[in-house]
């Protein structure tokens, strides 16, 4: 019997996990494990430039020092390749996607459909975009609310494989989730835009979509995103208490002070039975 509530956790191994990647991992979690749940992990391993050798063995100790612990088998995109392309193959064959040849530079944020009626030999170098129709696509979002999207009139045909033939984000999340039977997504607020995308996908591929939930983004004081790009430091794992206490904090949860200095497990239990994620409701950004 398929639990009733699977959430996952998808990062990157780009790096250390940071202070903004690991609040976004704990709501997953508590959200998972508070509703009785199970909360897998995965790897967005397809940018292979982008990737650093040994960080999803990194990813992982610094998970498990916190107490994040995983159900099942860890997952990794790379392994899917054939499964992705096959999906392709089929809405190559289904006429819903198209080669391009633009270049990223040279495009505004809405595609203009430069290349959606040329035809361009399989043999040069080239993207795949799928065909998106003008309709409005609405959502609720659990703490964002009810949202409105035209994927076509906000960025167009969008790119599902690249020029350098890198399956690309957009696509392979919406397979990902339906293969690993995720009913819930917890996320940064910071990819809430890219969410229509990833659901008018997921109907033209007839697949169920999952509940989303868009949490706010760690941000320093001058209002930057913590990340990889802004230089976040590593989380320190050697006080894993203190980080899980401060994060509560950060997402709202009033945590009692005698938490701070007390094991892990002690911390996670209380925050699995307090945990109320209704205290972020339309928060989207919060200053450390």
């Amino acid at each position: 019997m398929t639990p009733s509530y699977i959430g996952r956790f998808a990062p990157s191994p780009t790096g250390q996990l940071h202070l903004g990647s690991v609040y976004t991992a704990l709501a997953s979690f508590l959200e998972a494990r508070a509703c009785g749940g199970l909360w897998k992990l995965r790897f967005d391993d397809l940018d292979t430039p982008r990737n650093v050798k040994g960080a999803d063995s990194t990813i992982l100790h610094t998970l498990e020092a916190l107490g994040l612990h995983w159900d099942g088998q860890v997952d990794y995109q790379r392994l899917h390749i054939s499964e992705y392309e096959e999906i392709l193959a089929d809405l190559i064959a289904q006429n819903k996607v198209y080669r391009c040849v633009c270049s990223r530079k040279n495009l505004s944020q809405v595609y203009a459909q430069t290349c959606r009626d040329a035809i361009i030999s399989p043999d040069t170098p080239h993207s795949l975009r799928l065909i998106v129709e003008k309709q409005d696509l609405s959502f609720t979002d659990k703490l964002q609310g009810h949202i409105i999207q035209n994927v076509a009139m906000h960025y167009g045909d969008y790119i599902l494989k690249r020029k350098d033939a890198i399956i690309a984000y957009q696509f392979a999340v919406v397979v990902d989730d339906t293969r690993q039977q995720i009913t819930d997504v917890v996320r940064g607020i910071d990819l809430l835009n890219e969410t229509p995308k990833q659901l008018y996908l997921g109907h033209c591929l007839n697949l169920s979509t999952p509940n989303y939930c868009h949490v706010p983004v760690l941000v320093d004081k001058s209002g930057k995103k913590l990340s990889k790009t802004t230089f976040a430091g590593a989380v320190n794992i050697q006080a894993p208490s203190e980080v899980l206490f401060q994060l509560l904090i950060w997402l709202k949860q009033n945590p009692p002070l005698e938490l701070a200095h007390t094991t892990v497990d002690d911390v996670l239990a209380w925050a699995i039975a307090h945990w109320n994620g209704e205290k972020l409701k339309g928060i989207s950004t919060i200053v450390i």
